[in-house]
């Protein structure tokens, strides 16, 4: 929610911050290719993350807006996940790829 948004943004410092590797359960961790999966990585952490998480991604990805921009480009998240994303980092609805993909798809059948 909002208070748990400003919190994790208020405490963020700049560190050597790990994700939890729990969170990439399927994957080889000491050969996984941090930038290439970087929409992957970001998903997890916006669903599945705690703040130790958040402060990790954000040092692997050039800060908060680096992650931010990130988060724009990602073609799935939740309802409730866009609703997240959108109000912690001020974003609009239109911005967010998952959003427009989701707009313009068209329904093949009609029950």
């Amino acid at each position: 929610s909002y208070l748990c948004a400003m919190v994790i943004l208020d405490k963020y410092k700049p560190g050597s911050h790990c994700i939890n590797h729990s969170l990439l359960w399927e994957y080889d961790v000491d050969n996984f290719d941090w930038h290439n999966s970087k929409s992957l990585v970001v998903q997890r952490v916006i669903e599945l993350g705690e703040p130790e998480d958040y402060y990790a991604a954000f040092d692997l990805y050039d800060g908060i807006e680096g992650f931010r921009e990130i988060v724009k480009t990602l073609p799935y998240l939740s309802d409730i996940d866009i609703n997240f994303v959108c109000l912690f980092f001020n974003l609009k609805r239109e911005e967010l790829r998952c959003c427009t993909r989701r707009q313009s798809s068209q329904k093949h059948w009609n029950f």
